[in-house]
This record gives structure tokens, sequence and C-alpha cells, in this order.
């Protein structure tokens, strides 16, 4: 480490000397330097406080590394002032600069003014989303104590919202998500002709839910097993690398057959070309699938196997060989119909899981046993208690204990189904439901509108729809969407787009390191910038970077933070 000057050369003819602090590293077989601080113009240096910062050098040295203690040279020595860390989200900013949300946001706001840099302010309660998930009014504290964000001094509580509600407006929500898309998809080089769309559920904590037209924070069909609270719907649209590249936010009790017209109308407009959407069972509506057909796009659709349509049935009696594709798959293929009602099916197999179907079912149908064979001892009692001429009372007593065993039995939500009653109200199995359900193990069904692709492409490409499914648990268990606590609209669907840039910033990590965000965020996490300060002035600078910590920065191709950020004499 050593101190230099360069030359600037004004307009009029003078030369201006600057002094700067480097230091040389070896970068291959070649020698460069690298500037830690800016010391500022020679002619306007603090002399003084740089020689004050050698005198507290030299006393260090003096000491053979030991800084002198005692109460006449306290007052000389630096102290650490604060450690905030800093790894994880120097990473995330690059990331989120190279993706474009920065720019984005920036043409957005366009020259309104600000008290603060919503841009960084945003970044913040990202970057927590992604390191750290906690409330906003913590975040503020967080983003302002505990960690060293980039450009952002500090900001509380009041900034964070204001930033989120000029998120949350409708034409910066599409705007942002659009240019981060494009960014991504460059940066990334990604393939877009398969997207994969599913839809997910969060709830609140709170007991009370909305009422009225245009109501957004109300009970449905909750995905988290929570239907005693509010909730919102949110449908998220990955590609086949698992990055997400576009999130919605819907009013809880939303059907998922009824949105499907939106996500294509609102992908329409981002000119992708030939897109193929993949979706599950959910979705696999008539008018829907016809729907995305329009404008040349087509569809892959899992369908249900127990509806027993005429369909389904005729793809199951089809005769012809499987054929064995990766993953321990074996796929066949059924084209049913002619012309334009023709059809395109693919049925599929895995050995493996069939062989997991039958072992669940032979355990539930030996509960279901064990359960047949109780009700009949307490059947047996009560017809005994009959016969004796008990009291009233007894014989009710035990005529009530198997009439509610065979409720109970009836309505189990996976034992009922094994059984069907007969005329004479007994309860038994139901074989030809078992020999049914046998003909099922291991399978699933798919169809497609598109012409070209092979039967192994449409089973292998519906497969990576667990990559949108990943994409929901990593949200609701890493990043904690949920619960949610706001109760304003444009405040969730701010929430939920913070929560899907965050992922969106992890994934793209990911797919660069090869390391899950979880290793990445813990080994970046131990990187901290730490302030030192004397009467010679104040210093900002890193820890030393471990190798795990040069090869996540080399992996990402991101220029790690340099070892003196600041230097500030006094």
């Amino acid at each position: 480490m050593y101190l230099r000057t360069i030359q600037r050369h004004n307009r009029d003819g003078s030369t201006v000397r600057y002094v700067q602090l480097a230091h040389n590293y070896r970068k291959g077989k070649n020698t460069q330097a690298e500037v830690l601080a800016q010391l500022g113009r020679e002619d306007r240096l603090d002399m003084e406080g740089l020689r004050r910062l050698v005198s507290s050098i030299s006393r260090y040295l003096d000491g053979q590394g030991a800084l002198p203690a005692g109460p006449d040279a306290g007052d000389q020595v630096l102290q650490v002032e604060s450690s905030r860390t800093l790894g994880a989200v120097w990473l995330l900013d690059a990331l989120w600069q190279r993706l474009g949300v920065a720019g984005a946001l920036a043409k957005l706001l366009g020259t309104r003014r600000f008290g603060t840099d919503v841009e960084r302010v945003l970044f913040a309660l990202v970057a927590n989303r992604a390191v750290d998930p906690m409330s906003k009014l913590s975040a503020a504290e967080w983003a302002s104590r505990d960690v060293a964000i980039p450009g952002l001094v500090g900001m509380d509580d009041d900034q964070a919202y204001r930033a989120m509600d000029l998120l949350a407006d409708a034409d910066a929500e599409a705007r942002v998500q659009e240019a981060v898309f494009f960014a991504a998809a460059n940066l990334l080089n990604l393939e877009v002709d398969l997207l994969f769309f599913d839809t997910t559920s969060t709830y609140f904590e709170r007991d009370d839910a909305e009422a009225g037209p245009g109501a957004f924070r109300v009970h449905g069909h909750s995905k988290d097993h929570r239907p005693d609270l509010p909730q919102v719907v949110i449908g998220l649209a990955v590609t086949r690398e698992g990055i997400p590249v576009r999130c919605w936010c819907w009013p809880g009790n939303t059907n998922d057959m009824t949105v499907l017209r939106q996500v294509k109308d609102d992908l329409r407009g981002w000119r992708l070309g030939r897109v193929i959407t993949v979706v599950d069972r959910g979705f696999a509506r008539d008018d829907n699938l016809a729907y995305l057909t329009r404008a040349g796009g087509h569809w892959i659709a899992g369908e249900r196997l127990r509806d027993n349509t005429a369909d389904v049935a005729q793809v199951l009696s089809r005769q012809g060989r499987y054929q064995s594709v990766r993953d321990n798959l074996r796929v066949k293929e059924v084209r049913l119909g002619q012309g334009d009602g023709a059809r395109r099916f693919v049925l599929c197999h895995n050995p493996e899981q069939a062989e997991r179907d039958r072992h669940q079912r032979e355990q539930q149908l030996a509960l279901v046993a064990a359960e047949l064979e109780r009700i009949a001892i307490l059947r047996a009692k009560a017809g005994q208690a009959k016969a004796a001429g008990r009291g009233r009372g007894r014989r009710a007593a035990a005529g009530e204990d198997h009439l509610k065993a065979e409720c109970a039995l009836r309505e189990h939500p996976s034992l009922g189904r094994w059984l069907r009653q007969t005329p004479g109200g007994r309860l038994v199995t139901d074989r030809a439901k078992v020999k049914a359900e046998a003909r099922l193990d291991g399978k699933f069904l798919l169809s497609t509108s598109d012409p070209d692709l092979s039967a192994e492409d449409v089973a292998l490409g519906y497969k990576n729809l667990l990559e949108a499914e990943r994409c929901f648990r990593d949200l609701k268990t890493t990043l904690e969407l949920r619960p949610v606590y706001h109760h304003l609209e444009r405040r969730i669907r701010a929430h939920v787009l913070l929560c899907w840039l965050a992922l969106l910033l992890a994934r793209v990590a990911e797919r660069q390191t090869g390391h899950t965000w979880r290793r990445i965020n813990l080994e970046l996490g131990r990187l901290h910038l730490v302030t030192l300060a004397g009467p010679a002035g104040r210093l900002e600078q890193t820890t030393t970077r471990t190798s795990a910590q040069h090869e996540l920065f080399a992996a990402t191709g991101i220029t790690p933070p340099p070892r003196v950020t600041s230097l500030q004499p006094a």
C-alpha cells in the first residue's frame, strides 16, 4: 500500500495534482494498481491529519502489532466505531444494477424530487427480504444500523412506505417487471419458449376480511390450509431454468380458472414470439386452453385422470408401448379425434412412483380393515345389549358408539374414498374402486396443442412445472412472504412485488454460482465493513475475504468491495 499522485490538465492550461492511496495486486502474470481511496487535491490536503495517521501507524509498528494502551495514549488510538455486514448486499446490488431495476425505477420517477433516494430505499427493502426478512419498521432500522447499503446512509419506516406506494402503481409495476425480464433474458441467455404458470395463496394475521365489491383481503380456497384467515392469490410465470419473470396478485376468492386470460394478455405485450405455456390441471378448462392458442401460442396442460371422462377412458384403454425417457419416466402418445377436433395426449408412467402409490394404498386399506373390524365389534356389543334387555340408556350408548365410528370413517379425508355403503347400511371396502386406482399407480396424463413437440419434451417440460412450486416454497420460507401484516391493497401488492424481486435476484445468483441462496447468503454475510475512528480521522475497510467469497464473486463476474472504501482525515 502506498501513496501516489496523478495529474489533471485544466482547459486554462493549469495542472492539478491529486493524491491517492493505492496498492498493487497480481492479475495473471501482470501486476496492476488498484486505488483504495481518493485523498483529494495535493494543494488542499490536510497534512496535519496525514501526519497524525502516520504517527498512529508508527506507534502500532513500534509496539510490534499492539496498539498502545493507557490513559495517556487512549485518545490517540483508532477505535472500532461499527461493524456492518456487506458481502451479500454488495452482490445483490450489483445484480440489481445489471438487471436494470435501478434504471427502470429512474425512468418511472422521472424528474420528481424526493427527500430521499427512492430507488435506494426500495433496494434496501428487497435486500432485507433476501438477507434477513423482517417487518418494514425493523427493515428500516436494519438498513440504517446493521448493514452497509451502498449509497444509502439511513432510512425510516415512513420512507419505506412511501417508496412502496410508488412501486405499487399499476403502470410502475408492469414496466419494472418488463424491464427486469428482458435484462434477465439477455444476461442469462434465458430460453423463454416454455413458460410455467401456477398460483398459490398467502394469508393475513388479521381476523377480519374485507367486504363489499372490490374487496381484496377475502376468504377463499387456502393453499396454506388456513381457511379461517383472509388471503390473496399470487401467480408466477417461471422459465424452465427457474427464473421468475412475472408475478400477479388477485383477491383471495379468485378462481384459478379465471386468471389465465389476464396472464396471456399481460405477456402478449412483451412480444415473446412463440411461447408454450405450461399449466397444471387446475387451469385446464377448454375455454382457457383455447385462449392460450391465440396469436400462435401453444400449451401443455395436466389432465385429471380420475374425472372418468370419455377422453381419459379412451387414453387408458388404448394399446401401445411406453417409451423410456429421462428421470425414470416412461411415456406413450395417444391421439384422439380427427381434423380440427383432434387432441394429442401423452400418458406418463413412473415405476418408482407406482410402487409408492401401491404401498400407500395398502397401508390405507389396512387401516380401513382394522376400523371396520372395530365397528363390527361395537355393533355386536350393541346387539347383545339389546337382546339381553338391558337398560335403555346403555343400549342407546352402545348404538351411538358404532354409528359415530361409521360416520367418522365415512367422512375421513383419505380413508373414506375406499368405502361403499351396502343397501343394508353397512360399510364395506369398495373393491372396484381399489382395482380402478391400481390401474392409475404412478401415472399422470398430459395434453398439448403443439403438433411438433415430441412426447418426451412434453413430459419433461411439464415436470419442470415443479420449478414454479419451488419458487412458491422459497417465497414462503426463505423470503418469508407470509404472514402479511399490511391491510391496504397497494401495500399488499408492493409487498408481493418486493418478494418477487428478492426471489429473482436470489435465483440469478444461484444460477451463476451453482450454490443455493442460503449458502451464498451465509458465506457472504461474513464479509463486514468495519469503521475505525480516531484523532487522525475515520477509516472504513472490509474484513479479509475468504477463498469461498472470492469464488462467489468470480462466478458472478462481480467486482468485490475494495479493501479500503473510505479514508477521511480529521
